[in-house]
This record gives structure tokens, C-alpha cells and sequence, in this order.
């Protein structure tokens, strides 16, 4: 089965494709609000219905929450399994929006044309140009290139409840060689990327309580301990002063770079100053002998997201706080130990407690990181197709956010995962007047298209 009919097909049937992608984005499919669980019915119904279309067996299965669609097809080759989710974030707050965010539409923008709507680029924009690709090859040649399963949930929006307890009871039927993973973006909304590394996360949450109730700085200040200046020090401590973490053992488990992994992040030219400038600020803090992007993406970092303790409101309170508050964050790689470092936390937090301050660690959980094989030949194959399709060299890049799906395939499943997808950084996902680029839309079809034909040999 050749390629290049494929293309001109995608190419030739791009009006019939943004129609059909138009049907689905007018159904609005929010899993959070139990008022749209009609809505996420009817979506998972018309995935099936067009999955059936193309020649799939295809099902819509039951969950306790929003169900999940399976779809099988093809034989022979690699079997890779297609990830994606039919469900959209909430579109509040409505009056921000410049239509209405369920009648999508074309639009054309200085930058180009671009499709309005919610759920454009996260998710369904980039699940049909998958699709849309199996659409094209099964017209073209009767037939799928290999053995393909598509597995769509629609509760990713939502905290996936139902996601992992689906996947461990079919999990024969699921397991393939590679999971494609399309939510994702290209880098620097230009060049075409696999994403290949995601940092995991541990969230922590302190309690600091010093008196029993709180007191009159003026009477009781010098003498009784501040759980708040405890906690100050607390926090100020988990990095030294070259801004490495502080944590015993933190490091244990993060590897460095590969040699031809930092050439293709060198050759990006990220600019930094720009990113941060972006936000206000120029000067890049963290571990002073990494370079900007293997801060984002390949090392391991210690947040503090959220501290409090006594009086807030306006004016003035003279208060010498009972308890002091804080909400720390760590983004993990290669192979940290999440539970590993939860007591390495809790031994640094109790280490640093004077007397008459208690601590207590409500609310943590936490997730290893994903990192994917890109020594094995189908990931080169893959990043070579991209390359040809966009005209520029595609990279294997890394993702300072986590996207759980991929970690669950390898736990869960024991198999590796391709994050490719074709969004922008200005897709305004889970914001108002979310947009998805036509180009987007159309190269990612055509993208999909090589793809396949590269594994599939």
C-alpha cells in the first residue's frame, strides 16, 4: 500500500473532513457538569457510528461515569493502539467568548485560519485528524496499513475516575506495541515534536501548629513560637544556594541527558528570555549549571504553590498565629520514588521542627514519571515522518507537565507511548474562543498518514 494516494486523498476530502469534525464539535460533551451526560453519551454514539463508517468494530462500553469507545481494525504489521478523549472542559465564563462556543467555526486571523470552538484543539481536532488519516487509507486501499485499536475516553477532562479501573479489566484487549497519544503540542508552535519525557508529580500539603489558639502578638510575641516563621525556614531550606533541592537522596533516580537528546534541545534555540520576559520576568532561577530547558523538561524540581497562616484581610491584625500553612509541589523524572521522597519531606520537615510545633501532611499522592525508549527504531521512524511532512526536522522533546494516560499505559499496560500532536501554545485551551489551526488540522492528518506508513513497514 503506497502513500502518496493517501495524501492526495486527505488533501482532495479537507472540506468533507472539517465537516464531519464540525458535527462532532457542535455536540457539547462537558464530563464535569452531570447536566452534559446526555451530551457525552451522544458523543461516544457518533465516534462509534463514524469509526463504524471507515470499516472498525466498534462499541460504545459502560463505565460509572461517561463511557468509553473501543474500535478494532486492520491486521498484520505493528499493532498500535490510538489514545485520545471525546470530552471538553466547561465553556464558563460564557460572556468572555466572541460566539457561541458549540457553533464552531472557520475563522481567518492574522495568523491564518484557524477552527473556533470549544474542544478544537483539546481534544477532538486532534483525535479526528487521526481519523481522519484511517478514513483516507481505508478509502485509498480498502484496508488499514496494521492492526490498529482506538481507544477514546470521555472523562479526561473530568479526573478520568473511571480510566485506569477500565483499562486493568480489558486489559488483553488493549495491550498493543505502541500507544499514539495526540494531546499534545508542536514546539514553539512550529516545529513537529514527539514528546518522549514527562515529569511526574508529588503533592505535598503542611500543617504547622504552634499555640492553641491564636494569640496577641503584643502579649505573648518573643516569647511563643510563630508556626509561620517555622514554616518560613522550612521552606527556604529545601534548596541550597545553587538551587538544587535539598531533600535526602531527591536525586537519586534522575539520569542525565542523552548526549543526541541535548543536540536536538540545542538546536531548538529555545529563547529564555523571551519565555520568561513573556511573564514579566529575566532572570532563570533553578540549578544553576542546567540549561534552560533541561530545567523545564528533564530535571526534577520543589514548588511552593500555595502558603498561609493568620490574618489575611484588609487592615490589620495582630495576631500570632495557632497554625501556618503550605501546599509544595515536586515535578519528578527518570526513575524518582514518589514515596521515597514523601518520606525524605517528611524526615526534612520534622528534622526542622522546634519544640511546641507539631506537623501534620494531610492530602499527599503523588506519580513517577514517564520516559519513553527513543533508542528503538519506531520512535526514529516516526520523528522522520514528521520531518517530511513539515519540511523542518522534527525533535524528541521533553514536557515540564505530567499527562497521566502515558504513565498508565506503561503501569498498567506495559507499553511504551508516542505523544504526538499538532497544537499551538496560543490554542487557548480550556479558555474562551478555544481555536485549533487549520493548518493544525489538515498537516496533522497528512502527518498521521506518514506515520503509519513508516511503522507499518
Amino acid at each position: 500500500m503506497t502513500l502518496t494516494p493517501v495524501l492526495a486523498r486527505l488533501d482532495d476530502g479537507l472540506d468533507d473532513a472539517l465537516a464531519r469534525l464540525m458535527a462532532l464539535l457542535r455536540i457539547p460533551s462537558i464530563s464535569t457538569d452531570p447536566a452534559y451526560k446526555g451530551d457525552c453519551d451522544a458523543a461516544a454514539d457518533w465516534l462509534v457510528q463514524d469509526l463504524e463508517s471507515i470499516g472498525f468494530d466498534a462499541s460504545k462500553r459502560a463505565t460509572p461515569g461517561h463511557p468509553m469507545v473501543v474500535a478494532h481494525g486492520g491486521e498484520g504489521g505493528p499493532h498500535l493502539l490510538f489514545y485520545g478523549h471525546y470530552d471538553v472542559q466547561p465553556v464558563d465564563p460564557l460572556e468572555l467568548w466572541d460566539a457561541d462556543p458549540f457553533a464552531p467555526a472557520i475563522e481567518d486571523t492574522p495568523k491564518g485560519k484557524v477552527i473556533r470552538g470549544r474542544g478544537t484543539s483539546d481534544d477532538k481536532g486532534q483525535l479526528m485528524t487521526f481519523v481522519e488519516a484511517m478514513r483516507a487509507w481505508v478509502a485509498e486501499h480498502g484496508a488499514l496499513p496494521c492492526r490498529i485499536t482506538i481507544f477514546l475516553e470521555g472523562e479526561e477532562e473530568s479526573g478520568s475516575p473511571s480510566l485506569v479501573p477500565f483499562m486493568k479489566e480489558n486489559a488483553e484487549e488493549l495491550k498493543a506495541d505502541f500507544a499514539m497519544i495526540c494531546d499534545t503540542t508542536m514546539f514553539d508552535g512550529k516545529v513537529p515534536a514527539i514528546t518522549t519525557q514527562l515529569r511526574g508529580l508529588l503533592a505535598e500539603e503542611l500543617v504547622l501548629t504552634g499555640p492553641s489558639r491564636d494569640l496577641h502578638s503584643g502579649m505573648y510575641g518573643g516569647l511563643a513560637r510563630n508556626p509561620i516563621s517555622v514554616l518560613a525556614k522550612i521552606l527556604a531550606d529545601l534548596h541550597d544556594e545553587n538551587g538544587r533541592i535539598t531533600l535526602d537522596g531527591f536525586y537519586d533516580g534522575v539520569p542525565e541527558l542523552p548526549d543526541e537528546i541535548r543536540a536536538q534541545w540545542q538546536a531548538l534555540a529555545f529563547d529564555h528570555a523571551r519565555f520568561l520576559g513573556d511573564v514579566g520576568l529575566s532572570v532563570p532561577a533553578g540549578e544553576v549549571d542546567r540549561t534552560p530547558l533541561e530545567k523545564l523538561w528533564s530535571r526534577p524540581t520543589a514548588e511552593v504553590n500555595g502558603i498561609w497562616g493568620g490574618y489575611t484581610g484588609a487592615g490589620f491584625k495582630t495576631v500570632l498565629p495557632s497554625k501556618a500553612s503550605a501546599k509544595i509541589s515536586f515535578r519528578l523524572v527518570g526513575e524518582q520514588d514518589p514515596e521515597a521522597i514523601h518520606a525524605a519531606f517528611v524526615r526534612h520537615v520534622e528534622d526542622r521542627l522546634p519544640d511546641d510545633v507539631t506537623a501534620e501532611f494531610p492530602n499527599g499522592h503523588g506519580a513517577g514519571a514517564s520516559r519513553m525508549p527513543t533508542d528503538d527504531p519506531a520512535f526514529e521512524a516516526a520523528r522522520q515522518a514528521l520531518s517530511d511532512e513539515w519540511g523542518m526536522e522534527a525533535a524528541f522533546i521533553g514536557s515540564g507537565g505530567s499527562i497521566p494516560i502515558a504513565g498508565h499505559f506503561q503501569q498498567v499496560l506495559g507499553m511504551n507511548s508516542m505523544l504526538i500532536g499538532f497544537g499551538r501554545d496560543d490554542d487557548q485551551i480550556h479558555s474562551p474562543n478555544e481555536k485549533y489551526d487549520l493548518e493544525s488540522f489538515h498537516k496533522g492528518m497528512r502527518s498521521w498518514a506518514r506515520i503509519l506508513a513508516a511503522l507499518a513497514r
